[in-house]
This record gives C-alpha cells, structure tokens and sequence, in this order.
C-alpha cells in the first residue's frame, strides 16, 4: 500500500515516461518581479506554505487550508511530542495574509505536516523552533503567493482545492475493508495506491502546484496523470470536465498544460493497470 507519490518511486516507468514532459505546452509569465538568490529555510517548507497560503488568500479557511498541519499537529501530540496542538493553534491565530509575520508563522506550522504524512520521518526533521525565515525568504514567499494569486486570476476560478478521490458517496467500513483485505476498490483508491490528494481544480484543467528550481520531471507528470485516472474513477461529479492536465510553477513563474486528448487511450490502461492496479 502506498500513496500516490510513494507509487511514483516505487514504480518503472517506459523510457521518457507515460507522459514525456515535453509533449506539455509552456507558457511563461512575465511580471517583472525577481528573487532573492538566498533562502534559509528548505524548499518543501517553502512549496507548502506558498500552497496553503495562496489557498488562504483565494478564499479557503485558514483552518482548511493549513487542515494537514493540524492533523499533523494532532499526530504529533499523540506521539509524544507535547504542546503540539497549542503550539499549532497559536501559530494559525497570527495568520492574517502574507503580511512578515503571516509568511513565519505559517513556515513554523507547516513544520508540522511531516508528523501527518511520515511520522517516522518527522522524528529527524526540524521542529518549528528551529525553522526562522530571514528577510530574503520572507520576500520570496510573498512574491510566490503573489504570482500565484495572478496566475489564478487568469486560469481560474478554483471550484476545488486538496481534493481527494473517495467514491461520492464515503464510506468509512468500506475504506477500512479494503484496507485490512488489500482488495478492491474505494472510489479512486486501491489496495496499492490508497492514498494521495491533489492541489486546485479549475473548470476544466487539474493543477499541480510546483515551487522547485527544476523543470517538470516524468514523475511530475505521472502524479497528473494518476490524478486524472483516480479522479475518474471515483465518480466524483466534480472531475466528469477536466480535459487538461497542468503544472503552475511560480519560482519559475511558468505554466505547463497538456490536453488530455493526447493521451493515448493504451497509456491510460497501461497506469491504469501497472500502476494504479484497478
């Protein structure tokens, strides 16, 4: 069992990949606006925070679009490392915006999204003391989110943000059967991709959101595509109009599309089958 990204490791993919990164259309934006050459914080804390914080600052609670750092909190908590939740609860009260203190505090409690998705891993890695963003980093955080508010206000609107692939109508028995069996279906899922959730719908195009220093990769573009395949699968009314896959990367301040049309219908089976395992 495994999630989306782990699947990604985990698998081969044909040479180039089910999906070569070159066959998506580029569209750079330009705004004028440059960044700092220095950062002092890592740059999976930075993805995050320009994530949740753009999903803020769109109009998504504050509470749901940091829900992951929560739930990581809450798990930590659970695991021993005490004050977690009030830690997290007083970090979330002092965002705002994207204002300086905004943009630290929410560095400091996406720190904690690590104990919900890899409770091992978060043993090693730094706590929220321990992550204090300079003035550089804080600068381009916001010039991040502010891109990214740009590229939204001409690819959106959002209709759907985190969104994730349960059948439309839950069931938590059902959830837990296929688990403990390792058989069968829930929705999107399977016993050997049982979890993983993805960034922004708009009308027509499923979005990842990318803040790294590269250019899309082949595992960039399977994650997409098994975004699409499980999103069709699940039965959720929400995916019968996405034609497009997408990549929005606003370090690069760039965009990438596919149309689904030209993807063939055998390399759809072929994740389907050897990746997915419907």
């Amino acid at each position: 069992m495994a999630s989306v990204t782990g699947r990604i490791r985990a698998v081969k993919q044909p040479k180039n990949g089910y999906i070569k990164p070159s066959e998506f259309d580029t569209i750079i934006l330009e705004d004028g606006m440059t960044l700092n050459a220095e950062e002092n914080v890592h740059g999976n804390i930075i993805g995050m925070v320009v994530d949740y914080l753009t999903r803020f600052t769109m109009g998504t609670d504050v509470i749901e679009a940091f829900k992951v750092s929560l739930q990581g909190a809450k798990m930590a908590e659970k695991l021993g490392i005490k004050k977690s939740m009030s830690v997290a609860e007083k970090l979330i009260k002092g965002i705002k915006g994207y204002d300086e203190k905004s943009v630290i505090n929410a560095c400091k409690l996406v720190s904690f999204d690590i104990w919900f998705r890899n409770p091992i891993d978060a043993m090693m890695a730094k706590g929220y003391n321990e992550i204090n963003p300079d003035m550089e980093t804080v600068e381009n955080i916001q010039t991040l989110v502010k891109r990214s508010v740009t590229f939204f206000e001409k690819y959106g609107p959002i209709t759907k943000d985190g969104f994730t692939f349960e059948p439309s109508k839950p069931d938590k028995k059902a959830y837990e059967k296929m688990l403990k069996t390792r058989k069968g279906t829930y929705g999107g899922y399977t016993a050997t991709v049982d979890s993983g959730d993805g960034d922004f719908l708009t009308a027509d195009t499923l979005w990842d959101y990318k803040v790294s220093k590269s250019k899309p990769t082949n595992k960039n573009t399977l994650q997409l595509l098994m975004y699409w395949i499980m999103g069709q699968h699940s039965g959720q009314a929400v995916f019968n109009d996405i034609t497009k896959l997408g990549i929005f990367n606003p370090r690069l301040n760039t965009v990438y599309l596919l149309d689904m049309s030209k993807v063939s219908d055998d390399t759809i089976k072929a994740v389907e089958d050897e990746v997915i395992c419907y």
